[in-house]
């Protein structure tokens, strides 16, 4: 049975988003070897949704408050790559990676699982 899900994020400078990950978002990880870090990230929920374009996923780490989030990113020096966006279902925006992709932050106002 499935116990875990594994995200992978294609980078063109992975050792800056490694550090991105290890020192602004604190996050735990292990050595897998060689360098090889693997990150401990938050517990997970999964959503379907409707596209007419080309299937696509997103990856979305969800926080209780975007603002306070957001002031502890910059204090620890992440940049924003898209300005909060006030919607029905949540507050979100994006901080940019080092390595030049972008990690969507999420206020989520629906129910969790």
């Amino acid at each position: 049975m499935i116990n875990g899900a594994h995200v992978v994020l294609y980078s063109r400078d992975p050792e800056a988003d490694r550090a991105f990950l290890r020192g602004t978002l604190c996050w735990n990880y292990v050595d897998a070897g060689s360098g090889w870090l693997i990150f401990k990230a938050p517990p997970t929920e999964v959503a379907c949704h409707p596209t007419d374009g080309t299937p696509s996923h997103e990856l979305m780490l969800t926080c209780d408050d975007l603002d306070e989030t957001r002031r502890q990113l910059a204090e620890r020096g992440a940049e924003f790559s898209r300005p909060v966006e006030e919607a029905r279902w949540g507050r979100v925006t994006a901080v940019r990676l080092p390595g030049g992709g972008e990690i969507a932050l999420y206020e989520p106002h629906h129910p969790r699982p």
